[in-house]
């Protein structure tokens, strides 16, 4: 059974092999849990200390050694209630985070997005807008790593989901993968809209306009983006995509 969850009650990975082995073995003393763990006897100790410390793991003594037991499953999940309650008030305080965040912010508002959870994280806050307006969509997306290829389809799929535009203007001849340029019927299902800059024009890097903001997405193995935040430079942005832009249907 594959307990990595219990990463999110801030097990680490040790401790949950350590837990996982008692679970199993029911009652069980240090050796058995090395042969189980392969974690080095010292280590293990401490581990187990801190499992009591959780409450997760409690101790007999059997005669000349200590033996282990996991506690009833019942403290864990008070562990994950106790959790859950954090993370609810926390999410009760975003509308006072968001004011706090907007009043705080310069007129003109420069970020730097480095690394796929922050890359992901910007795209998710474009999903909060009625449209994302592309130019070269396509540029350097090769150079993508996996990891982002692959959650780049999921953000595609929850994009549709939530009947979100995509205004897709790309460099000559290429086309986002899955829309193909003629599925005019496949593209009014999923919110696309796509047409092509001129030949002799590409752009070198991706540019996507939303809200107030002007995002410039480079993908390669550690994506990078930088984010301007003014209204004043996203209208002069959007006047330039709609001078290429020709509406396909």
């Amino acid at each position: 059974m594959d307990l990595s969850e219990l990463k999110e009650l801030n097990l680490t990975p040790g401790q949950i092999k350590v837990y996982q082995a008692i679970l199993e073995f029911g009652i069980v003393g240090i050796h058995k849990i090395q042969e189980k763990t392969g974690i080095e006897r010292r280590a293990i100790y401490d581990i187990l200390n801190k499992l009591i410390e959780k409450g997760f793991v409690t101790y007999v003594d059997g005669g000349k050694a200590r033996k282990y037991q996991c506690t009833h499953p019942s403290n864990l999940r008070g562990a994950i209630e106790q959790k859950q309650d954090i993370l609810e008030t926390l999410h009760n305080k975003l509308p006072q985070i968001t004011d706090l965040f907007n009043f705080s912010k310069p007129e003109i508002g420069a970020e730097v997005y480095r690394g796929n959870d922050a890359v992901k994280a910007l795209f998710d806050e474009a999903l909060e807008y009625p449209a994302t307006y592309w130019i070269g969509g396509n540029s350097g997306v090769e150079t993508c790593n996996k990891e982002m290829h692959l959650w780049f389809k999921r953000w595609t799929k929850k994009r549709i989901e939530k009947k979100k535009f995509m205004y897709d203007l790309v460099d000559y001849g290429t086309n986002l993968e899955d829309f193909k340029p003629k599925d005019i019927a496949k593209h009014k299902k999923d919110f696309y809209k796509y047409y092509q800059l001129p030949k002799n024009l590409q752009s070198p890097m991706v540019m996507i306009m939303f809200g107030n903001k002007v995002v410039q997405v480079l993908w390669n193995q550690q994506p990078f983006a930088f984010v301007l935040d003014s209204k004043e430079l996203n209208e002069s942005f959007m006047k330039y995509f709609h001078y290429f832009w020709k509406d396909p249907w």
